[in-house]
């Protein structure tokens, strides 16, 4: 037996599943899927298959030609699930297996209407990664066995399906549902499933993109993101043409655990996003990038998460590059370092998981996951591009999608082909430091400009009495204003969260990386006046992002603990399951 991954019971000595098809019902009332999948691999085989389970009730497993065939659910592991044993008899070519999923899904989040924008039809989202989809559908849950799939998803009438597919047609079915069809040609790895059911309405954004939302959020979406198309040529101009066909975007409920969800021709987007000043759209350069760095070439487990995150995150602000100058692009590698940072200092007790080239056996993903692979890989990724010029670096990316295109891989491989192009550039920049050890190496690249640095040293002369004037303030634009706050001292005075405030009217921002750094710094200094906007942030927003700064600095006196125990037990039924995991990983440390 061989397991190249550890968070999969995946077996390299057997055959991989080449298509899923799909048949899922969708019932709200019982908060369960029922679902048939039929796993396609394109040959002939017998013997022993290995399937990702976690929460799922099998029903029935056969085989056509043969009928049913025997299998067996392993013991269940806290982080693995459970193994399904399929005895699959001589000359197969499918498996067809009918289950249902459990009431503690992963991937799946159910709201009340009340959850929603409308209020008035109840949401079904899905979040496959880490290693989720496995209590979606019985499968192969690791990125190295790419399938492609094609979708039937039956829903309420008056609901709509979307999903990582193209749509190839919808109908009603005459008794209270509508069937919705999906096809994804493309082999992507198990984590890029996603599926989405709610009132949901579109706009064009031009020929090849489209948003989603419900009804009333669609329009300030479509306004907010009129220019993707603008980035995806930029983007095309780096990395080669777009590899998916179509990329459209769900705006989603608060509760959406992450800023974004790369799924192949559906990015799953918080609605934080929605600043109303499209301040915060340069997250979905994030999410495109992806359409190469990640969807495209994949890392082969969550231990080599790096090649996703680390190379997106040098994508995006390559783009950012070109849409917006190298000023703009010197204050998202400055975000990224105070993000970097706050993941080191969480990680100060645990060095092994601040590394690159992680070692995850026995060890939940969802537990390592941070900013490290994200800020240090790019940091790793941007010092080769230091070393080999910019002309060259992009040469050798290019290659890199053409070798490496719908497969996922390994750092071995990785290195291996960079040693191949770039002969000595991964010793030169001392890429094992990365890799291999813990922290920031000290020659790792730093990024500046004259605008950053004055940032920097007014921040710096905070304590000093140093405060921007009332022109400073009127000329900042959204990235100077997160920044300048993220540079402040960590622990405020009461009258220096009044100045802030008073002058920079941070409580009423729509933009959530400002208004949630400026509640963090009055939450830390225990400001009361802002304890009712952190009340209905806290009550509202779901994004881990946000939830793990804002009552981490609710911990620091006893009336600030009550305050977040107080809102935690108000809003944690409407958390998405890693996010309720993330707090209360916050609030267990809290002193007594």
């Amino acid at each position: 037996m061989h397991r190249p991954d550890p968070h999969s019971y995946y077996d390299a000595a057997q055959p991989k599943a080449r298509r899923l098809r799909l048949k899922l019902a969708v019932d709200f009332k019982a908060k369960r899927i029922e679902g048939e999948v039929v796993l396609e691999f394109g040959k002939a085989f017998s013997g022993p298959l290995d399937l990702d389970t976690k929460g799922l009730e099998i029903r029935t497993v056969q085989v056509p030609g043969h009928g049913p065939i025997a299998w067996e659910l392993g013991e269940a592991d806290a982080i693995l699930g459970q193994r399904l044993r399929l005895d699959v008899p001589p000359d197969s070519q499918e498996v067809v297996i009918t289950y249902r999923t459990g009431a503690e899904a992963m991937a799946l989040q159910w709201l009340e209407p009340e959850q929603t924008e409308g209020k008035v039809a109840p949401y079904l989202f899905s979040q496959c990664q880490q290693i989720h989809a496995r209590t979606m559908v019985p499968c192969q849950d690791t990125p190295i066995a790419r399938i492609a799939y094609q979708a039937e998803v039956t829903v309420p009438e008056g609901l709509t399906a979307v999903m990582s597919a193209g749509p190839t047609g919808d109908e009603p079915l005459g008794d209270g549902t509508h069937v919705y069809r999906f096809s994804m040609p493309q082999p992507i790895p198990s984590y890029l499933l996603a599926l989405a059911v709610g009132r949901l309405e579109s706009r064009e954004l031009s020929a090849r993109a489209r948003v989603w939302a419900e009804p009333e959020t669609v329009a300030s979406a479509a306004w907010e993101f009129a220019g993707v198309e603008d980035m995806i040529l930029k983007a095309e101009a780096l990395f080669g043409a777009y590899p998916w066909d179509r990329y459209d975007m769900l705006v989603l409920p608060p509760s959406f655990p992450y800023g974004g969800m790369e799924n192949p021709r559906m990015t799953f987007l918080t609605p934080t996003l929605l600043a109303g000043d499209r301040s915060l759209v340069d997250v979905v350069a994030h999410e495109l990038a992806h359409s190469w760095t990640g969807n495209l070439v994949t890392n082969a487990s969550m231990e080599h998460f790096w090649l996703n995150e680390g190379f997106t995150v040098w994508a995006e602000r390559r783009i950012l590059r070109t849409l917006h100058g190298d000023d703009a692009a010197a204050l998202g590698w400055a975000m990224g370092q105070k993000a970097l940072e706050d993941s080191l200092a969480r990680f100060k007790k645990e060095p092994h998981l601040t590394v690159l080239r992680m070692h995850l056996e026995g060890i939940d993903p969802d537990d390592a996951f941070s900013s490290i692979p994200y800020e240090k890989g790019a940091r790793l990724v941007a010092a080769l591009e230091q070393e080999v010029g910019e002309d060259r670096f992009l040469r050798f990316i290019r290659d890199y999608m053409d070798a490496f295109r719908f497969t996922s891989i390994t750092t071995e491989q990785f290195c291996a082909f960079a040693e191949a192009k770039l002969p000595g550039a991964l010793e030169a920049v001392n890429a094992r430091a990365y890799l291999d050890q813990p922290g920031l190496p000290d020659t790792a690249p730093a990024f500046r400009s004259a605008q950053l640095d004055g940032l920097t040293k007014l921040a710096d002369s905070w304590v000093a009495g140093g405060r921007p004037s009332a022109q400073q303030i009127a000329g900042w634009k959204a990235a100077e204003l997160q920044v300048y706050l993220q540079k402040l001292p960590r622990q405020l005075t009461l009258a220096d969260c009044a100045w802030l405030d008073e002058h920079f009217q941070l409580m009423g921002r729509g933009n959530h990386e400002i208004l949630v750094e400026w509640l963090t710094l009055a939450a830390a200094a225990d400001y009361e006046p802002a304890f009712p906007r952190i009340r209905e942030v806290l009550l509202r927003v779901g994004r881990m992002k946000y939830l793990r700064p804002l009552y981490g600095a609710l911990g620091g006196s006893p009336r600030t603990r009550a305050l977040a125990r107080a809102i935690f037990a108000a809003a944690s039924p409407g958390y998405h399951g890693l996010s309720r995991r993330v707090v209360q990983s916050v609030l267990e440390a809290y002193s007594a």
